[in-house]
């Protein structure tokens, strides 16, 4: 039975790829992404294309995880047109590349509020309705970058993606008893295939650059390089949009808390396997193993 999802970012890379498997497998996808009439409308037109082409159900719909009345009018939307929401995919995000030194305060906090608190006001606008139900599902799309290796470079990025799957494994527990399941989907180094590198910011102040240059010269190219040198030739990004439908596709009871896309092997998966049971086992010992079921979906 069709699902009726939400995807914030869905203009290009993973959330657009996503988007459209997503409508393939039968559901009614809404492709989120801010400014619809201005600079995004020849995504919205290629949405539009794509769903008569295939004749799926492919809308979109305008949000701006940075506002909280876009985000309210985004979710009012799709439950004024769909009549019901069950699946929302947090995807929206922004990187930036540089030294770390380099970007100021109010820079890191600018790709925090895409990359995190975009996520808690999609949740406030869409958890109400969730809840009510009693069913559903969130799936956040993370990176191996909070638990595997780490090059240099990307520290705001990294740091803000970590702070979101913090809070994902929060929610997962305090959504349970709602019924309302949890998935995160760890994503690799893509370095093909998205835009996140073609269109990540920089720092603004230039003043501290020539002395990493010096040291460093040529490293975010190098980075980008060896990346791309470790993930096997025939590794898509629409591998990621695999995974999301697999898991949305997956019934109720049965879906995997984490998923792993990453070609690479950085070691992220090894080490949230850890991380994962030590939170199973710690809710068990202290009496609130029920948080690790969502309610009512047990198969």
């Amino acid at each position: 039975m069709g699902k009726t999802i939400v995807i914030t970012g869905a203009g290009s890379g993973f959330g657009a790829l996503a988007a459209r498997a997503l409508a393939d497998a039968g559901h009614t996808v809404y492709a989120a992404m801010r400014d619809t009439a201005g600079r995004n409308t020849s995504r919205v037109a290629e949405a539009e294309a794509y769903a008569a082409e295939h004749q799926v159900d492919l809308r979109t719909v305008e949000l701006d995880v940075l506002s909280q009345a876009s985000a309210d009018a985004a979710v009012a939307t799709v439950l004024s047109e769909a009549g019901t929401l069950d699946v929302v995919v947090h995807n929206a995000g922004h990187m930036v590349t540089g030294p770390t030194e380099a970007f100021t305060p109010e820079e890191l906090a600018a790709v925090y509020d895409t990359n995190v608190l975009g996520t808690q006001r999609v949740n406030r606008a869409a958890l109400p309705h969730l809840r009510a139900q009693e069913h559903g599902l969130v799936l956040w799309i993370g990176s191996t970058s909070t638990r595997g290796g780490t090059p240099p470079y990307l520290a705001p990025y990294f740091a803000a993606k970590a702070a979101m799957d913090a809070l994902a494994v929060s929610y997962a527990a305090e959504l349970a008893r709602f019924g309302i399941e949890t998935t995160i989907v760890v994503p690799g180094a893509f370095t093909s295939g998205t835009n996140h590198f073609a269109t990540g910011g920089h720092p603004a102040e230039q003043g501290v650059l020539p002395a990493y240059e010096e040291r460093y010269a040529g490293l975010m190219d190098q980075v980008a390089q060896r990346l791309a040198a470790l993930a096997p030739a025939d590794a898509p990004a629409s591998l990621v949009a695999d995974a999301i439908v697999e898991v949305v596709d997956t019934p109720p009871g049965e879906r995997p808390f984490r998923v792993h896309v990453d070609p690479a092997n950085d070691g992220s998966e090894e080490v949230s396997r850890v991380a994962d049971r030590i939170r199973a086992e710690f809710l068990t010992r202290i009496g609130l193993d029920d948080l690790l079921v969502p309610h009512g979906t047990a198969a």
